[in-house]
C-alpha cells in the first residue's frame, strides 16, 4: 500500500471525494506524423462530449508543426476515452490540430479524413476497420529489442510467434497492463499476440466504423507509449527495427469492409475494391508510412513496394482475401502494405476514397 512518502501515493489520490473538477489530457499527433504529444488541464466538471471541451494552443514551434515566429496552433478536441492512468472521471482527449486561422496544420490527416467519411457515398456503406497493430519493444539506451542478449542474436524465428514461455515471449506484462488499460478507457482493442520476431507483438483494433478506427488506434498507441515509459521500456513503431538478417517487420495491416461487401454478392465488390487499389498501388505506398521500402521487399511475408499482388490465404501479397471470405461469398479484405508506423487516419480514409468514391475509366468486370 503506497504511504505519503510516496509518489505513487500522490499519483492514486481520488479527487472525487474533495472535488468536481477533473483532469483532461490532450493528446495529438506531432510533426513526424507518428510521434504523440500530450498535455493536461484542469476541467471544473465531468465532460461527456468532445463538442463541450475548450480548444487549446501549444507551441507547435516546438513539435515540428510550425515556425517560431508564428508558432500557435490550436487543438480541437474530437474523441474522449476514459483516464486509465488516473482513473475517476478523468479523461484523455483524442485532438487534431489547426493554424488560429481555422485551417488544418499541414500533417492534419484527421480533418481530410472526415470529410471522406462523412460523405454519403460513404457513410452510407458503413465501412468497417480492424487495425492489426505491430510493434517492437527495446531495451532503452541500446535501442536493442527486449530478450536479446546485447550485441547478439536470439534463436531463429519459428518459436515467437503466439509463443508461450521465458525464452519466447518477452514483456508479456507490459502486453497485457497495456490491453486492460485500453479496455478500461474504451478502446474497441480486440486482441494481442506475440509476433514472429521476438520482441515484437500486435494488438488489434476493432471492429471500428469510419474515423472512430484512427481515434481507438491513436488512443491504444498512446497508452501503450505510456506503459512503456512506466516499464522503462521503448516502443518503437519502425517498419525494420532490425535492418539485416532473417527478422521480419513491423507493419499494421488494415482489414476493411463495406455493408455491401458483407452481403450476398459481396465478393464481387471486393474483387473490384481490390482493383481499384491495384491502380492507385504508387500512391498508397507513399502514404503507407515513413521508411516502409525496408519491410515491403517481397520477403518476411511481404508482398515488393514495386509490385501489387493479391491472393486468396497470401500473407505473401500485398492485399490477402482469407478463406472463409471466398466460401462465403461475402466479407472482408486485408491491406498488408501499411507500416507500423501509418497515419491511420491518412489510410483509413484514402482505402475509402479509392474504394468508393474513385471511379477509374475502364474498370476490368470482375463478372
Amino acid at each position: 500500500m503506497p504511504t505519503p512518502s510516496s509518489l505513487a501515493f500522490f499519483e492514486n489520490l481520488d479527487l472525487g471525494e474533495v472535488t468536481k473538477e477533473i483532469i483532461a489530457e490532450y493528446i495529438w499527433i506531432g510533426g513526424t506524423g507518428s510521434d504523440l504529444r500530450s498535455k493536461a488541464r484542469t476541467l471544473s466538471s465531468s465532460v461527456t462530449s468532445p463538442k463541450d471541451l475548450p480548444k487549446w494552443n501549444y507551441d507547435g514551434s516546438s513539435t515540428g508543426q510550425a515556425s517560431g515566429s508564428d508558432s500557435e496552433v490550436i487543438l480541437y478536441p474530437q474523441a474522449i476515452f476514459r483516464d486509465p492512468f488516473r482513473g475517476g472521471q478523468n479523461i484523455l482527449v483524442i485532438c487534431d490540430t489547426y493554424t488560429p486561422k481555422g485551417e488544418p496544420i499541414q500533417n492534419n490527416n484527421r480533418a481530410k479524413a472526415a470529410r471522406i467519411f462523412s460523405s454519403e457515398e460513404v457513410a452510407s456503406e458503413e465501412p468497417w476497420f480492424g487495425l492489426e497493430q505491430e510493434y517492437t519493444l527495446l531495451q532503452k539506451d541500446i535501442n536493442w529489442p527486449l530478450g536479446w542478449p546485447v550485441g547478439g542474436f536470439p534463436a531463429p524465428q519459428g518459436p515467437y510467434y503466439c509463443g508461450v514461455g521465458a525464452n519466447k515471449a518477452w514483456g508479456r506484462d507490459i502486453v497485457n497492463a497495456h490491453y486492460k488499460a485500453s479496455l478500461y478507457a474504451g478502446v474497441k482493442i480486440s486482441g494481442i499476440n506475440g509476433e514472429v520476431m521476438p520482441g515484437q507483438w500486435e494488438f488489434q483494433v476493432g471492429p471500428c466504423v469510419g474515423i472512430e478506427a484512427g481515434d481507438h488506434l491513436i488512443c491504444a498507441r498512446y497508452i501503450l507509449e505510456r506503459m512503456t515509459e512506466i516499464a522503462d521500456v521503448v516502443l518503437s513503431l519502425d517498419p525494420k527495427p532490425i535492418p539485416t538478417g532473417e527478422w521480419n517487420g513491423a507493419g499494421c495491416h488494415v482489414n476493411f469492409s463495406t455493408k455491401s461487401m458483407r452481403s450476398a454478392g459481396g465478393y464481387k465488390l471486393i474483387r473490384e475494391a481490390i482493383e481499384k487499389l491495384g491502380l492507385r498501388h504508387k500512391e498508397h505506398i507513399v502514404s503507407y508510412g515513413e521508411g516502409n521500402e525496408k519491410r515491403l521487399t517481397g520477403k518476411h511475408e511481404t508482398a515488393s513496394m514495386d509490385k501489387f499482388s493479391w491472393g486468396v490465404a497470401d500473407r505473401g501479397a500485398s492485399v490477402r482475401v482469407g478463406r472463409e471470405t471466398e466460401a462465403d461469398g461475402k466479407g472482408y479484405f486485408e491491406d498488408r502494405r501499411p507500416s507500423a508506423n501509418m497515419d491511420p487516419y491518412l489510410v483509413t480514409s484514402m482505402i475509402a476514397e479509392t474504394t468508393l468514391l474513385w471511379q477509374p475509366a475502364g474498370l476490368k468486370s470482375t463478372n
